[in-house]
This record gives structure tokens, C-alpha cells and sequence, in this order.
């Protein structure tokens, strides 16, 4: 585990392209419905609640998300902003059919870019990954805010450590993920989703937030955006 000074390096090194090759199956198939109790079909439903037709996504994995949502175009406007190149190239070549951009970035610095705002911006299975407590890592609505157009949704979800009812395997593998740096999450508890929500509020006129097994689902956004009033729901 990184301390809160320290940089997103560790937790984006593991995208390997021979790991990139079997993210899908490991993680996607098998943990999320087995181990961390958050079916992957779930987090596609909260992308589809809540992706644009000018989307920006950060931290894109493998592009699954992408390339498995429901855009409302066949033409979305679509930017990728991810520190591993690899990530970059896998997903931009998996959704090449919108064309996509994409920008090497260190969400957790300020971003010097001048672009059009976006409608949608994703984080998904991002935060988890970052150095520091939750209120370090909120930083990145910081830096990102400034890139959402009027009226647009922030969203993704994130893995809890604490707080919620982990499986003798969820605890050990996820022990194992931050003792490799590929996770920073000990301090990120159910508790600490008010650390979160406190964030969000504090940038955002209107809040989502749900656990679903050892899984946090968020969605945050202008009073003009299509998210629901400020409350955290558990489910499972």
C-alpha cells in the first residue's frame, strides 16, 4: 500500500498485455460474481443508466464497458484517458468502431488540457486502484469536473475493503492485490463511503450511492442530470 503522497504507477502497472488478455475472464467473469458479489451484468446496467453520446472514460481496462453498453448513437464522441498505454491500445482497438481518442493521463495530477466538455464522464473500478484514503482520491473529481459539460454525470463504482461482508477468498485475494501495490484500499470501508459521499455533494448538486455486495456504485452530477437525489442504498 502506497502512502497518500504516492502516485496511481503501481496500481496501473499490472495491465500487461498478457494480463489485459485474461482481465475479462478472471476479474469480469469470475470475481465480480464469486468473490466480490457484484455481477458484472450489473455494473453494464449502471454504464447504460447513465453513459452519453459524448463520453469520456477514465480508466478504461480493458474496454469492456465500452464496448458492451448501450450508447444512445451508433456515433458517440468517445475519449479515453488511462496512464498505461496498453490499456489504451486494447480498448481503443475493442470499440474502434466509435473512433475513439485517447489521452495518456495521471488523473490524480491537474489536467492541462483544453477539450469540449463531456456529457458522461466514467471511473469505473478506478478509485480502488488509487493511492491514499478516499478523501485523497477524491481529488480526481477535481480535475475531471472542469472537463463536464453542463448538466452532465460522473460515475463509476469502486471496491470496498471493510464494512461489508467479504468471503474468507475476498479477504485473502484482496490482501493479496494491495500487498502487490495493484490495489490501495485497506482504509476504503463502508465508513468511508462518507468520505465519498461528502465529496461528491460537496462538488455535485445531486448524489447517487449503492453497495452491492463488496461493490460501491456512484453517480453524481448537476440538478440537470439524470441521477437521483443524495442517498446511499445497499443491496446484497
Amino acid at each position: 500500500m502506497q502512502d497518500e503522497t504516492g502516485t496511481t504507477g503501481a496500481g496501473q502497472a499490472t495491465y500487461t498485455r498478457r494480463n489485459l488478455a485474461l482481465y475479462d475472464l478472471i476479474v469480469l467473469g469470475v470475481s465480480n460474481r464469486f468473490i466480490w458479489r457484484c455481477p458484472t451484468p450489473r455494473l453494464v446496467e449502471h454504464y447504460d443508466r447513465h453513459v452519453s453520446a459524448n463520453h469520456l472514460d477514465v480508466g478504461v481496462g480493458t474496454g469492456y464497458f465500452l464496448d458492451h453498453c448501450h450508447f444512445p448513437t451508433d456515433r458517440p464522441r468517445l475519449m479515453l484517458f488511462d496512464l498505461n498505454t496498453n490499456s489504451l491500445a486494447h480498448t481503443a482497438r475493442r470499440v474502434r468502431r466509435y473512433r475513439p481518442q485517447i489521452q495518456q493521463t495521471d488523473v490524480l495530477q491537474p489536467l492541462a488540457m483544453d477539450l469540449p466538455p463531456f456529457a458522461s464522464i466514467a471511473i469505473n473500478y478506478l478509485l480502488h486502484c488509487l493511492p491514499g484514503p478516499m478523501a485523497h482520491k477524491a481529488r480526481v473529481f477535481d480535475h475531471l469536473r472542469p472537463l463536464m459539460a453542463p448538466g452532465a454525470v460522473i460515475f463509476g463504482s469502486t471496491i470496498l475493503a471493510g464494512g461489508v461482508t467479504r468471503s474468507p477468498l475476498a479477504t485473502r485475494l484482496m490482501a493479496f492485490y494491495n500487498a502487490k501495490g495493484i490495489f490501495d484500499n485497506t482504509r476504503d470501508t463502508l465508513e468511508s463511503l462518507e468520505s465519498l459521499e461528502l465529496a461528491l455533494t460537496s462538488r455535485f448538486g445531486r448524489v447517487e450511492l449503492e453497495v452491492e455486495g463488496c461493490v460501491a456504485k456512484f453517480a453524481a452530477g448537476e440538478p440537470a442530470s439524470r441521477v437521483e437525489p443524495s442517498a446511499i442504498r445497499c443491496c446484497g
